[in-house]
């Protein structure tokens, strides 16, 4: 028989009960609960985040093979399920950018724990300090697998499963919701994807009363057997007799996306004896009405308001006979308590200090673009200079190119003068010879005459 890598993934149930976790001292409920809860997360953030449902499947399965080999004391379940989906979405090209999952986790938790929904600012110290958590829980993960990734699930084999055995059409969506709920269980790490596809089919052929052919049996032509969808259908029934699965506690590190915002965002503070709730103040006044009222409700075990009422007016009280004490001088010198600021006060300075922070981001962003523009004003003028010196030296080009014509055309008309008057010396010349020579052939015809 050949094994895969995907077959290492593959516990029995003897591995299962001697997890990391159980070593720790976890029970099997607490652990049940916890992996419930996680898929849970992933699920619900998959939801928000509008991821497909192949991607909440592969963070689930993730979520699983990774709990087998690490316990829930060492690694939060919160952050261990979103850095899951982180890893899914990219495992089934279908990405989230990280601060996206953080703010989706953050919000997730306000609501669950019934806490103030804040805004996770992005900028701030928590914000960077859950992004490093993130990555580091993403490499935990790719190291526990080998890298190996791979996630076969078994919604791929329920509708060739129902189109062989011919089943109306109904049973085809009881099935793949049998098969969206065993995510939540380790049947993922149990068994292969063909036997917890069977198991589904079993069940909801059940429920619909829908007969299956038994002879032979069904499960032997997908690759299955008879204890195992059982087995399927047992967790399955198990599954849905629990309750809604809440967060239980029991990691080490005890942080998640919204305990940890004091111990970050806020400075430690020095608590005065006198403020603090569970401790009652000894230099109380016993003759004041409302210190009695308050004792008389806490005795008589009075509702959640009236504690808190009660609580208030002893603080209150207690400033007041600090107040007193501090007026009254005593023989050295008095002691100056620090005054603990309340949280609405820490929110405006958190607040004002990110103001601040914005406002120098803003003056060196204007900054930055005065620089620009001077740079391209300069970029300008260098330009138009280069082009008015283009033009001055194609201005002089053009004038010397002129001189050069004029002095051409005046040496032209030089030699055509001088060529003329040589002609007329040399035509006067011989009409002068002419005139000389007939003049002489006159004075002879004359002297032939005479003679």
């Amino acid at each position: 028989m050949i094994y895969t890598a995907i077959d290492t993934f593959y516990l029995t149930d003897e591995q299962l009960q001697d997890s990391p976790s159980r070593k720790d001292g976890i029970d099997e409920t607490t652990e049940t609960t916890l992996r419930i809860y996680g898929c849970d997360l992933i699920q619900e953030s998959g939801i928000l985040l509008r991821l497909p449902q192949a991607v909440m499947a592969t963070g689930q399965v993730l979520f699983h093979r990774f709990y087998c080999k690490k316990s829930f004391v060492r690694f939060n379940v919160k952050r261990v399920a979103a850095s899951c989906v982180w890893l899914a979405s990219k495992l089934e090209e279908s990405p989230r950018k990280a601060r996206q999952v953080l703010i989706v986790f953050h919000r997730m938790e306000c609501r669950r724990e019934n806490l103030l929904v804040e805004h996770l600012d992005p900028f701030s110290k928590k914000y960077a300090e859950l992004k490093m958590d993130l990555n580091r829980t993403e490499r935990h993960l790719l190291k526990e697998m080998g890298f190996i990734c791979h996630v076969e699930h078994p919604h791929k084999f329920i509708s060739n499963y129902l189109a062989v055995l011919e089943t109306p059409p109904e049973l085809r969506q009881e099935a793949w919701n049998l098969a969206n709920d065993s995510l939540r269980t380790t049947l993922c790490v149990r068994f292969k994807s063909e036997v917890v596809a069977c198991g589904v089919v079993y069940a909801a052929a059940r429920r619909f009363q829908v007969p299956l052919p038994e002879n032979p049996p069904w499960w032997k032509a997908f690759d299955a057997d008879k204890s195992g969808i059982n087995e399927v259908c047992r967790v399955l029934a198990h599954l849905y007799s629990l309750p809604k699965a809440k967060y239980i506690p029991v990691c080490k590190d005890g942080e998640s996306f919204t305990t940890s915002n004091k111990s970050w965002d806020s400075p430690s503070q020095p608590v005065p004896k006198e403020g603090s709730l569970s401790d009652p103040p000894a230099n109380t006044d016993a003759g004041t009405p409302k210190t009695a009222l308050a004792t008389t409700n806490l005795e008589s075990g009075g509702s959640k308001g009236a504690i808190i009422k009660a609580a208030l007016d002893k603080l209150k009280a207690s400033k007041k006979s600090g107040d007193d004490s501090e007026s009254v001088p005593i023989g050295g010198e008095a002691r100056e308590e620090p005054v603990p600021k309340s949280k609405s006060e820490h929110r405006t300075e958190a607040s004002g200090e990110r103001n601040k922070e914005r406002d120098r981001e803003k003056e060196r962003d204007r900054d930055r673009e005065r620089e620009k523009e001077r740079l391209k004003v300069r970029e300008r003028d260098r330009g138009r200079d280069s082009d008015r010196e283009r033009e001055r030296d194609d201005s002089e080009r053009d004038r010397d190119k002129v001189k050069e014509r004029g002095y051409r055309s005046k040496d032209k008309g030089k030699d055509s003068g001088g060529h003329s008057d040589k002609s007329k010396h040399h035509s006067s010349r011989a009409s002068a010879d002419r005139d000389y020579h007939g003049s002489s052939y006159s004075r002879e015809k004359d002297r032939h005459r005479h003679h």
